[in-house]
């Protein structure tokens, strides 16, 4: 497994993050990373953070690349939406016509 030595500052930070980011994406990636640091056995890691090796293996490379901040890096980008090339119309429409309730927002 890989070897890395951590920083008491970055130990702080990841203990830090792991709880309070906003995406449980990147919350998960430094749960991984801050255990990795704890010396726990990467076979632990990966049970409690239900992740497979390969995953873990990743997490780790990014850390070393670039630290805190290459862990806050979400790579999915998602399917574009049809709706995306009519964004500024329906902003225009929406601008001259808000609705005036939750229910007419999601009936009409």
């Amino acid at each position: 497994m890989i070897t890395i030595e951590f920083s008491p500052a970055d130990i702080e930070a990841l203990e830090y993050e792991r709880y309070h980011h906003p995406h449980p994406k990147v919350q998960k990636k430094m749960e991984a990373v801050y255990l990795k640091s704890q010396d726990v056995k990467p076979g632990q890691i990966c049970r409690l953070c239900r992740i497979c090796k390969t995953t873990l293996t990743t997490y780790l490379d990014q850390y070393q690349a670039g630290g805190l901040e290459r862990l806050k890096e979400l790579e999915y980008q998602g399917q574009p939406s049809e709706l995306n090339q009519h964004s500024t119309t329906l902003e225009a429409y929406f601008k001259e016509h808000p609705p005036r309730s939750t229910a007419e927002a999601c009936c009409n």
